[in-house]
């Protein structure tokens, strides 16, 4: 579904049922004050930027096009600089000081899983454009996403290394206090194993690592046939370019925690020969589709 529309059936609905303020704010005055909550600056900068951008074009379409029920939406972001605690911090300030009807947000799953409980303990409907650990939705009724989850994503990630790269074997180095990487690695190794492939080793590392040499000399030694790293954009491409020093030749694969603008320019072309899974529509007519 295109997320305008999306944005214009919540803002709809809240609108219908919900008249907060008669001053202008929330859906009771002159426009219907929308949040939002995203990393526009931190570490993973540019899932916000993105995601925020994407945003302001499809609030601009929908409000050229009249708004929901004659009223504009107006939207109300807070960066949540890619920290763990902030989601929670801007979250609360959106609803209760700025009477948002809805909350927009977040790309990371552990950041969404952060302000979940607290948008559905005040019955404001949030939606995350790209979270896809299955845990955030099953918060409650008021939470909600516009992408695949993980059990979806892992099973074909899988799917694609026995069969289109026809691994025999596969090693898994993932983040151990993220909840997208760690779920992610779950559902791969599930999908990979039921389809006869062997998970030879296991490391995990650190959010916001630096050197990785240690788990890769070990996974080295395993000699997988490939390297499972479901991971951000932020730690991938070190780990490629390490990967390749040590002397690694099998292929890194993960999932769309990889999509980046900035993830070619850290990794260069220790990333030739690398596979990610990420969204994307087959009815967009972009030739890179």
């Amino acid at each position: 579904m295109p997320f305008a529309s999306v944005l214009l059936l919540v803002a709809g609905a809240f609108f219908a049922g919900c008249s907060k303020s008669p001053s202008g704010t929330g859906a009771g005055g002159d426009v219907i004050k929308v949040g939002e909550f995203a990393s526009l600056t931190g570490s993973e900068a540019t899932f916000g930027q993105s995601s925020h951008n994407g945003t302001v074009l499809a609030i601009a379409d929908l409000n050229a096009s009249g708004g929901v029920l004659g009223k504009k939406i107006q939207l109300l972001t807070e960066d949540d600089q890619s920290q763990a605690g902030q989601p929670a911090t801007v979250v609360r300030k959106l609803i209760s000081s700025d009477d948002v009807v809805a909350i927009l947000g977040e790309v990371a799953s552990s950041r969404s899983l952060e302000a979940a409980p607290i948008c559905q303990e005040n019955k404001i409907p949030m939606i995350s454009p790209a979270s896809t650990n299955p845990k955030v939705t099953a918060v409650g009724d008021y939470i909600f996403r516009v992408c695949f989850i993980d059990p979806f994503q892992g099973t074909v990630v899988a799917n694609f290394a026995r069969h289109s790269l026809h691994l025999k074997t596969a090693a898994v180095l993932k983040e151990a206090s993220s909840d997208y990487s760690v779920g992610l690695a779950k559902y791969f190794v599930a999908g990979f194993t039921t389809d006869g492939g062997q998970i030879v080793g296991e490391e995990n590392y650190s959010h916001g690592d630096k050197d990785f040499n240690a788990q890769l000399t070990a996974l080295k030694a395993d000699n997988p046939d490939g390297i499972f790293v479901p991971g951000y954009y932020t730690e991938v491409g070190l780990i490629a370019l390490q990967a390749r020093q040590l002397g690694i030749t099998a292929p890194l694969f993960g999932g769309d925690g990889w999509e980046s603008s900035s993830l070619v320019p850290i990794g260069g072309k220790a990333l030739e020969g690398c596979y990610f899974s990420t969204h994307y529509s087959p009815q967009d007519t972009s030739p890179a589709v």
